[in-house]
């Protein structure tokens, strides 16, 4: 999957919102100004760092070459992964997915409504 494809993705998620909040080498997806996904932005090998509960993200990065722990986040909760093409297209979605869905379980009611009204 190309970075594109995956900026793409992201952004087409209810309410996801982007910027560079860390200058033009990250750009940073948001709901309900909580961080989902960042994808790095200047990288020869794009990168894609994601939200992920702590047990998926162990297995994950013991099963793929490409996932490491979050570069630059709290690596029991976040996983970094480098676009080579080792992790399918799919798996990367459901993967982005399934960030998003954390992040918004963990946002308030009121906020989840809010969120249901865009």
């Amino acid at each position: 999957m190309q970075k594109v494809d995956i900026e793409k993705h992201l952004s087409g998620l209810r309410g996801s919102e982007s910027s560079y909040p860390f200058g033009p080498e990250a750009l940073v997806f948001k709901v309900m100004g909580k961080m989902f996904a960042l994808v790095s932005q200047l990288d020869d090998i794009p990168r894609v760092t994601l939200k992920c509960a702590p047990a998926d993200g162990e297995v994950l990065t013991s099963q793929f070459k490409s996932i490491t722990p979050g570069y630059y986040m709290n690596k029991r909760h976040w996983i970094t992964i480098l676009l080579t093409g080792e992790v399918s297209e799919s798996m990367l979605i459901e993967l982005a997915n399934g960030s998003y869905s954390l992040v918004v379980s963990k946002l308030t009611k009121s906020k989840k409504q809010e969120l249901e009204q865009i």
